[in-house]
């Protein structure tokens, strides 16, 4: 379980094809705090750590994860929003995130609005609903969301988050992991709205 608050970014160093899997070898700030089993979020993936050599460590994505997010695209050198799992009693900055992503969106635009910044993304609409004012996780960034529509949605980015995730990245068209407010998923399916 993850709260959305991104901790640090890491460094893509190596990307090892195994049948279906993909090995990512990522160094990171918080790597020599890490041990084998932890569960780290990378751009909202729930990976488990394999090994750890120096400042850098391992995981692997299985081919489930590689169909319905962005890790097939990284390449070496790509930075990757990271996060560990949440310490039970801690405080819950952002909201209850998963680390399961849903699906992949695209950026549609990136605006300046004095001060912030507005990122609109699309997705292809399954089932999964944005509220105004509700909870979305874009590449493992808990976020507001300012302008909901069927099938796309706004989100408002300050300045600092902007500068210590992979959004200073972003451009028209960038893929992006998208995991929904569980809440609202639960909610969906009980109505019925999703086809399951």
């Amino acid at each position: 379980m993850f709260t959305g608050i991104i901790e640090t970014l890491g460094i893509v160093t190596k990307l090892e094809k195994e049948r279906g899997n993909l090995h990512l070898t990522v160094k990171s700030s918080i790597t020599s705090e890490l041990k084998i089993d932890q569960s780290v979020a990378h751009n909202g993936v729930c990976l488990t750590v394999v090994d750890i050599v120096a400042d850098e460590y391992k995981v692997t994505a299985i081919k489930e994860s590689l169909d319905k997010t962005n890790l097939s695209e990284l390449v070496i050198g790509n930075e990757v929003n990271l996060e560990r799992g949440m310490k039970l009693g801690a405080r819950l900055d952002g909201h209850i995130v998963q680390g399961h992503v849903d699906k992949t969106g695209v950026c549609e635009n990136v605006k300046d609005d004095d001060g912030s910044t507005i990122f609109t993304f699309s997705y292809d609409f399954d089932g999964n609903v944005t509220i105004e004012k509700g909870s979305i996780t874009v590449n493992g960034v808990s976020l507001t969301v300012v302008n909901s529509k069927k099938n796309e949605f706004s989100v408002a980015i300050i300045p600092y988050t902007l500068e210590h995730t992979t959004f200073k990245n972003f451009v028209k068209g960038t893929k992006v992991n998208l995991e929904f407010d569980v809440i609202g998923k639960y909610v969906t399916r009980l109505q019925g709205l999703n086809n399951y």
